[in-house]
């Protein structure tokens, strides 16, 4: 007996398993996770949450697995309404013959916002919590954002050639500084420079990224060692692959989230080993354009922190971190040769820990700690297709589908709560999207 009073608390979650991810590989059976002002407070057994705590509201999930919010650490989201456009086609055809014409034709505020909507609601209700965003308009992309209470690192564009965004290199940096400086002390979206790819950005505005995203502390987030023909085009324009040109330039670094790298050499895994690299690895991308495949055991056994990411609707064509996640680790076996790759827990561990430190949200999100920001997400495991449950984070990476992701919080507030959305209407996201489709085919049979 004590005479200590319950603790007050807002949230109190009890499942039947939690899965910190930090400290790396445990499970956690029967356990609690407390919440006040959208931080955890505490992590400890049911029992002992129940009689140290008073919570305003409890969530019991017995058959349900609690981790942290997954991570997307490479998405176009404003391209949910470019889901099916141009399908089994090579990058490079896929882009400059069907993607960008499209793109140039609709791209605008309206596009950005309504494709946004769409893919915040299918992220949350596959339970990502957080994405690394890499398009136009980002001005809107962060309003939209803000406005559904989601976590986002918006990408801020930089290009060689005018799109509806900026018309030249002035007008990209100036913009890119304007939406940096609205954002900079927001608690759920902030900005990184996104310069699309070597072979469409310049040496002197790589040099100019370099230069801000020192002086304002922020990523830098970049497609590249994609194929195997950005690799023949560098070594044909600048005598250097594309990583030993943004080395030169000054650019591998702990600030790089590099994305995709399927072509890479021994040399170049130890050396974004030794600069603190970060790799977005997009598995199911690459796979459905052919791009190559991503070393990424070699990645993480070299010490490369590995994220994950869906890239696009446009080439993927979802925005499934669960299908994303597995299809990580099953790839990583036959590349490496080695069932033993990029098991279950590294795997996950990618998806959550890993996204949030390349976003340099690793001291807040990513593990569920006290102190860390409460992203987190329930998993209902009670399904048929995940019986027997013989081991949870197996389960996790293996066998599980989004559809068993009943409940999401960001920072704390309920955005999924038993499968149903919370304050977004999904008939009316439904609805729009099929007139966007009803307008971007119009325009492909002008």
């Amino acid at each position: 007996m004590t005479d200590t009073a319950p603790q007050p608390c807002d949230l109190l979650i009890e499942a039947g398993w939690v899965v910190p991810v930090e400290p790396h590989g445990v499970v956690l059976e029967d356990h609690a996770v407390a919440v006040t002002a959208g931080r955890i407070v505490a992590l400890l057994p049911s029992a002992q949450a129940r009689a140290r705590f008073a919570p305003a509201q409890t969530v019991r999930r017995p058959d349900a697995v609690l981790i942290p919010g997954l991570v997307n650490a490479h998405t176009h989201n404003p391209m949910t309404l470019l889901r099916g456009v141009a399908d089994d086609l090579p990058l490079m055809t896929w882009l400059q013959q069907h993607i960008w014409p499209v793109e140039a034709a609709v791209i605008g505020p309206e596009f950005v916002a309504d494709g946004m909507a769409l893919a915040i609601a299918e992220m949350l209700r596959g339970g990502t919590t957080c994405a690394n965003e890499n398009y136009f308009f980002p001005d809107v992309q962060a309003a939209v954002y803000k406005r559904h209470g989601f976590r986002a690192l918006v990408g801020l564009p930089v290009i060689n050639f005018p799109t509806a965004w900026a018309a030249g290199d002035d007008e990209y940096f100036d913009k890119a500084g304007q939406v940096h400086d609205d954002w900079r002390d927001d608690l759920l979206v902030a900005t990184a420079f996104a310069p699309h790819a070597p072979y469409t950005v310049s040496d002197a505005n790589f040099e100019r990224v370099r230069m801000l995203a020192d002086q304002l502390d922020v990523q830098v987030h970049l497609h590249t060692h994609e194929t195997a023909q950005e690799i023949a085009d560098s070594l044909k324009e600048y005598g250097q692959r594309p990583l030993a040109r943004l080395d030169r330039l000054g650019l591998v670094n702990d600030r790089l989230i590099a994305v995709h790298m399927t072509q890479l050499t021994e040399a170049e895994i130890h050396l974004c080993a030794e600069r603190g690299v970060h790799v977005a690895h997009c598995a199911e991308s690459n796979l459905k354009l052919a791009s190559g495949f991503c070393p990424a055991c070699a990645l993480q056994r070299a010490g490369v922190n590995l994220a994950i990411g869906t890239d696009g609707c446009a080439s993927n064509n979802d925005l499934d971190m669960f299908g994303e996640l597995r299809t990580a680790a099953l790839l990583a076996k036959a590349v490496a040769g080695d069932a033993t790759a990029l098991d279950a827990a590294t795997a996950l561990r990618a998806a959550t820990l890993g996204g949030a430190r390349a976003l340099g949200f690793g001291e807040r999100i990513g593990s569920i700690e006290p102190g860390k920001e409460a992203d987190l997400v329930c998993v209902d495991l009670s399904a048929l297709e995940t019986q027997p449950l013989h081991h949870v984070l197996s389960q996790l990476v293996y066998a599980t589908g989004r559809q068993q992701v009943s409940d999401v919080w960001i920072a704390g507030r309920r955005k999924l709560d038993s499968r149903m959305l919370v304050d977004i209407d999904t008939d009316a996201l439904v609805a729009n999207a099929r007139q966007w489709r009803q307008r971007i085919a119009t325009i492909r049979t002008q």
